[in-house]
């Protein structure tokens, strides 16, 4: 009986034996690639290595956007659960704490946090990239379940500076607005791929002997035509005529006319690009390129170089001005004061809107529209920025049959201030259009690659008819002309006043709301920079662009020549010039139509 049972016995053993190792066979045979790979999965992991995004610099080489590593912090929902013994309210007052501390950054959801608690998930954020200061009170604070990983935070060094022309970076480090946007690909960089090793804790480290699968590359820097010295200039005296007038907002633009280069653009009220989200997104318009205006008497300028160009008119010829207005198909329009006779010299210094309507009658239509147009109005500059603005200028065949004598004096058309400056630009440097542009060079590794846009000429003006117009124009800064108060010691100076009424939200012109302007170059007849000043509805003091924007042209371009290193033209005596007074050249550190 006794060797049945061991025979049971024996019989079973063996059986089992057989069974486990045809398991065994199977598992480590048959199945070893596909639990081999099972493992490899548990203990290896390839992870995603995101680049720091390139730096922008000015055109010194200063920067104006860099990336710095920051913590982000997350929550192990079933750390906390377990460091905490499954204590609701020792939980809570983690969650409370991380509230106190994080409740500020951009992103923290109290709420979510709650809801991942209680399903005791695996992982979830509490904040991403975090502010230093909150990072290590954070980290000093040693709450169960909560830890850190470094990412790239965008930071913009000198805060408000060109912030609408620089942009901003989301949270996943992609490009949003401005220039991040428009050159997020070069500028971001490639991510590369690592293998990391897991242990129990699932807690990760990467070991030398496990491969790369693919190095990341930093992001290209861009170089740019901007100049942050300039650039402060711009935006601190836009900012103090924006205050002084009680204005809604204002723009100004500086360019070299003969390359197209911007050296500022700047738009006030802005915004602090490190915490953009506290800004909406109208409040981070690029003003100078996305928004449009009538320009009024600005515009003359145009008008007058397709006049001088087509031979129309001369300087000394006489127009009667009609003491105040003209009546052309039963419609009056309006001269902003009344003027008698002049001659075409002082209608454009005096900027009388009979005297140039009277002009532009003389021209055919086409050849007035195709002038205009041949200028860039109707059509993006082709700036290498996102959101640009084209204006509106209506083709030919719907033009009504007064729409050249409005355009003339600059209604019903609207236009950028970029644009207005390019066709400026176009006058100053001989008569040559150019493309606008901020971005110099891309840097690779050190070397320089040149994006400044391929010479396209384009003639809107012969070199004659611009020499004559400038001279012309110079008259408007002198004695007797509506640009005075833009007048700059020692330098020839010429531009163009402006003072449009502002579209009505009902329709019509507002009787409140203008738009006074200047827009000029210096030296007049050796141009280094072309500039235009736009003040959005001033409410106090005068509204006129000789009173509000000649001014702000005036101080800025006097303090931009100085540190530029441009010397004076003219000779300047005594000791009342503001050339002496050396000024902060320091940047931040870390209508019824147009009158003049």
């Amino acid at each position: 009986m006794k060797g049945s049972r061991l025979a049971v016995v024996v019989t079973l053993a063996l059986v089992w034996s057989c069974l486990v190792v045809y398991r065994l066979y199977g598992i480590q045979v048959q199945s070893h690639e596909v639990f081999a790979s099972h493992a490899e999965n548990q203990q290896q992991r390839v992870v995603t290595i995101e680049p720091p995004r390139g730096t922008i610099f000015d055109r010194h080489g200063r920067p104006l956007a860099v990336s710095v590593e920051v913590d982000s912090a997350f929550l192990s929902p079933h750390k906390l659960w377990q460091d905490s013994d499954g204590d609701e309210e020792a939980m809570e007052q983690v969650l409370g704490e991380l509230e106190r501390i994080v409740g500020s950054q951009p992103g923290f959801q109290g709420e979510r946090l709650r809801r991942d608690l209680e399903k005791q998930t695996g992982f979830s954020w509490i904040a991403r990239k975090l502010d230093p200061e909150i990072s290590q009170e954070l980290r000093a604070a040693k709450l169960p379940g909560v830890s850190f990983v470094k990412e790239y935070k965008r930071f913009y060094p000198m805060g408000s500076l060109a912030a609408p022309v620089l942009g901003i970076v989301g949270m996943d480090d992609s490009g949003l607005e401005g220039l991040e946007r428009e050159y997020d690909e070069r500028i971001a960089g490639k991510n590369g791929r690592r293998t990391v090793l897991r242990d129990a804790r699932r807690s990760t480290a990467a070991p030398p002997t496990l491969p790369v699968e693919e190095e990341e590359r930093p992001g290209d820097d861009l170089h740019l035509t901007l100049d942050a010295t300039l650039q402060h200039m711009a935006e601190a005296e836009l900012a103090q005529a924006v205050a002084e007038h009680q204005a809604e907002q204002g723009a100004v633009v500086l360019m070299e006319p003969d390359t197209g280069a911007l050296l500022a653009l700047a738009t006030y009220p802005s915004f602090d690009p490190n915490r953009f989200a506290e800004y909406t997104a109208e409040q981070r318009r690029n003003v100078p390129v996305a928004d449009s205006y009538e320009p009024g008497s600005t515009f003359k300028i145009v008008t007058a170089a397709a006049a001088l160009d087509a031979g129309v008119v001369s300087p000394s010829e006489i127009f009667d001005c009609e003491m105040g207005g003209i009546t052309l198909r039963r419609t009056f329009i309006g001269d902003h004061k009344p003027f008698g006779l002049l001659t075409f010299r002082e209608v454009l210094t005096k900027s009388s809107n009979v005297g140039v309507i009277k002009t532009t009658l003389r021209l055919e239509r086409e050849f007035f529209h195709d002038s205009v147009a041949a200028f860039g109005f109707g059509r993006p500059t082709g700036v290498d920025l996102p959101g640009e603005h084209s204006g509106i200028y209506h083709p030919l065949d719907s033009w009504e049959a007064l729409a050249p004598s409005y355009i003339s004096f600059g209604q019903g058309i609207a236009v950028t201030p970029l644009q207005l400056t390019t066709a400026a630009a176009a006058v100053a440097n001989g008569g040559t259009l150019v493309t606008p542009h901020v971005v110099d060079s891309l840097e690779r590794n050190g070397e320089r690659i040149s994006l400044r846009p391929d010479p396209a000429p384009q003639q809107p003006v012969t070199p004659a008819t611009a020499a004559l117009l400038t001279r012309l124009l110079e008259g408007v800064i002198e004695p007797g002309g509506t640009g005075t108060k833009a007048a700059i010691t020692g330098y020839r100076v010429a531009g163009k006043t402006g003072t449009a009424e502002a579209p009505s939200a009902t329709g019509g012109y507002s009787d409140s709301r203008f738009v006074p302007s200047f827009v000029g170059w210096v030296p007049s007849r050796r141009p280094a920079l072309v500039g235009l000043v736009v003040i959005i509805s001033p409410q106090a003091g005068s509204i006129g662009g000789g009173s509000v924007a000649a001014p702000v042209f005036s101080r800025i371009a006097e303090r931009s020549l100085l540190y530029l290193g441009v010397a004076p033209e003219v000779a300047v005596t005594g000791s009342s010039s503001r050339l002496a007074r050396g000024p902060d050249l320091s940047p931040p550190t870390l209508a019824s139509g147009g009158s003049p």
